[in-house]
């Protein structure tokens, strides 16, 4: 029962973080076609477009907390695991609980961030605050914020469910023995 309900939740989660992953690849392409629109506004007509830098702060942001679960499903997210990708051979064991380890401290540290920006959201959702500069360009503060919130919140469950699973296994570095087919 606990399994099937565990596998559920990953699957749900892992659906998640492939989507807002395209969301945040869909941000990035945005990004790209203002970058190069207001790179021709300047050349072309000597008019840059208006609030292309805040745009690009604003994007960033997004970009970041959009992708931040799937780079953790995918066990992607830039770390230096060097030490126990050495240690695996001579104690997987070991090196199977310190991943928990970092796991687990990685799922509270999340857990954090969400828990920090969630009132952060509210606030910013009920006074409108934004960011820029009024009478030129101006943007609302609280997307941003829901966004830390949500993608700290799914990284979150993410590195829970690697704890619980202890699904993480280590990417081992490929030597060209490895790469020859066999005969």
């Amino acid at each position: 029962m606990l399994k099937s309900a565990v596998a559920g939740l990953s699957r749900v989660a892992n659906t998640l973080a492939i989507a807002t992953n395209a969301m945040g690849t869909l941000v990035v392409l945005a990004l790209v076609i203002l970058l190069n629109a207001d790179v021709i506004a300047r050349g072309v007509f000597s008019s840059p477009i208006r609030g292309t830098y805040e745009m690009v702060q604003f994007s960033v942001v997004l970009i970041v907390f959009l992708q931040l679960a799937d780079v953790v499903r995918v066990d992607r997210l830039t770390r230096s695991d060097g030490l126990l990708n050495l240690m695996h051979s001579r104690r997987p064991g070991l090196t199977a609980n310190i991943r928990r380890i970092i796991n687990a401290l990685s799922a509270i540290f999340m857990a954090l961030i969400a828990y920090v920006t969630f009132p952060e959201f509210l606030h910013m959702w009920d006074t409108n605050d934004y960011f820029g500069v009024p009478g030129l360009f101006t943007l609302p503060w609280w997307p941003v914020k829901l966004v830390i919130t949500v993608g700290s919140a799914l990284a979150c469950l993410i590195f829970v469910l690697k704890v619980v699973t202890a699904q993480d296994r280590p990417q081992l570095i490929r030597t060209p023995e490895h790469d020859e087919p066999r005969t």
